[in-house]
């Protein structure tokens, strides 16, 4: 399986003042054989450490931080030579080691030379709660499930993806029957590695729901195990709202669909730990479409998108037949598995925003900074052509590039790009 992240981790190791490196994402998104697999083709070795698995090295930094001595017990427990370019140390799980984040600081300032990465599940939380974190010591890269460019070559069609990323639109609209094809199943399939190899094994249906299913009850039981007691049933309720609040189309996150009743600040908990899982997206509105929308941003108009389309379709049961064959999916729920597959895209580079009119019915699904302006994209499920809010939005604001992405061909109009829902990803790389 190819995954675009070894890029990155390649460039990580070419720096010159490579930091040690903390890879973050929710779990099951590939992280461990990711960097294996960065391991086995970039180094001469790999000291691999799980300190969920191995509990009896979890105080290994409790007494203190001579990184003589922890590498010397790495090597006890891997029995790998810890050579300075040479090996790869992977510490795994890094949360559940007493100090496990602060001795990355020890390994900055005391053996630079050494190639350090540590990662892990709920590093999020972890993160929030230490007060001795190393700022400025480390870099961060952030793991997501695979995008529909990294699916297209994980199921063969290398060839197919060559076409988005090389943006031959005339033979990208060629085989268009195709691209829609694939999309179709990856809205079933998604991102999860484990999801994506068993489909990509020619693995029924079935046996793939049954996989993303797994990984569903995996994450119910995180919420049990690693949540304070008092706000997991707010957990549990946040999450599996996400499919009506995007079912509904709101203008943003509603309270009331989680719970009749309830308020803000009865969920600021429970939100702030699936964000810190790498469970969910969290979009939010800006007061004005202007450079940088971070500036412009409302804190409290919000919209979330779960981790993965394909584990998104399973939280609602939509069947294969439904997504592959029918039209139903276009007509009952088409604007939350399309919007979800787009934010899905995005996020692999870029950090979106939406944009809602005061007093008007005007919404923009999603507003991006790209290549020094502010792009705005509106999203369709189908080959609607109406776009009614971007038109509007073009006429007010005048951007250099505003983007509709539809099932529809590629082409170029006057005042804005029709790109296909399957090119979106290549489109904004």
């Amino acid at each position: 399986m190819e995954r675009d992240a070894l890029e990155q981790l390649r460039a990580w190791k070419g720096k010159r003042r490579r930091k040690p490196l903390i890879v973050e994402g929710a779990r099951q998104v590939g992280k461990t054989w990711l960097l294996k697999e960065f391991g086995r083709t970039c180094y001469g070795q790999v000291a691999y450490v799980n300190f969920e698995e191995q509990k009896h090295l979890r105080t290994l930094f409790a007494e203190d931080f001579d990184v003589d001595r922890i590498l010397l017990a790495i090597r006890t427990a891997t029995k790998v030579a810890c050579e300075s370019g040479e090996t790869l140390i992977v510490l795994d799980e890094i949360q559940e080691a007493e100090n496990g984040l602060t001795v990355l600081k020890y390994f900055q300032e005391n053996a630079p030379e050494q190639h350090v990465v540590a990662a892990g599940s709920l590093l999020g939380i972890e993160l929030h709660k230490k007060e001795s974190f190393p700022v400025g010591k480390v870099d961060f890269m952030t793991l997501h499930p695979l995008s529909f460019l990294e699916f297209l070559k994980a199921v063969g069609d290398k060839e197919l993806c060559g076409l988005l990323s090389g943006r031959d639109w005339q033979l990208v609209n060629t085989f268009a029957h195709k691209f829609a094809e694939r999309l179709r199943q990856y809205y079933f399939v998604g991102g999860m590695p484990e999801a994506v190899l068993a489909f990509s094994e020619e693995a029924g249906w079935e046996e793939v729901r049954d996989i993303q299913n797994g990984i569903l009850r995996s994450y119910d039981r995180d919420f049990s195990k690693h949540a304070p007691v008092e706000i997991v049933p707010r957990i549990r309720q946040l999450w599996n709202s996400i499919p009506a609040q995007l079912s509904k189309e709101n203008r943003k996150f509603v309270y009331g669909l989680v719970k009749e009743g309830a308020r803000a600040r009865e969920y600021e908990l429970a939100l702030s730990w699936l964000y810190d899982c790498g469970l969910i997206h969290q979009v939010f509105c800006v007061k004005a479409p202007r450079y940088p929308l971070k500036a412009y941003q409302e804190y409290a108009a919000f919209k979330l998108f779960a981790v993965d389309v394909g584990l998104l379709s399973a939280m609602n049961g939509i069947d294969a037949e439904t997504l592959l064959h029918g039209n139903a999916i276009f007509t009952e729920f088409k604007g939350a598995l399309t919007e979800q597959y787009v934010l899905q895209q995005l996020v692999q580079q870029h950090e979106p925003y939406y944009w809602a009119k005061s007093n008007s019915q005007s919404e923009i699904d999603f507003l991006l900074q790209y290549q020094g302006s502010v792009v705005p994209i509106e999203v369709k499920a189908e080959e609607n052509l109406q776009a009614k809010s971007l038109r509007l939005y073009v006429k007010e604001y005048q951007p250099s590039l505003a983007v509709r992405t539809s099932m529809s061909a590629y082409r170029e109009e006057e005042w804005m790009v029709n790109v296909p829902l399957y090119a979106v990803g290549s489109f904004f790389r």
